[in-house]
């Protein structure tokens, strides 16, 4: 199979994932357990997904200005500052240290 049979078997196989959800009974969904999984699940995804655009290149791990922009930006949510201040404090971040190195 080609490349562009996986690719469109693949977007299959995720929007069959997404109408079988529709299925799901809602008292399923009310569960306590289930409403707890997937609240844990989100944070897990977004933080590895935070840790994959902070650090890798490639194949490969790299310490560079993202990483500048994400500590500044950590400082900014800690505390407690609006979303729009954090991204400024990251975009600044960033720019300082690309312009230092």
């Amino acid at each position: 199979m080609s490349l562009w049979g996986w690719v469109l078997l693949a977007c299959a196989a995720a929007y069959a994932t997404k109408l079988l959800g529709y299925l799901v009974p809602g008292r399923v969904l009310d569960h306590p357990r289930v409403t707890r999984t997937a609240g844990t699940l989100t944070i897990g995804l977004l933080a590895s997904l935070t840790a994959v655009n902070a650090f890798a290149a490639g194949q490969s791990l790299a310490v560079d200005a993202r990483l500048a922009a994400l500590l500044a930006a950590a400082v900014a949510l800690t505390l407690r500052a609006p979303f729009l201040v954090v991204v400024l404090a990251g975009a600044a971040a960033a720019a300082l240290a690309r312009l230092v190195v």
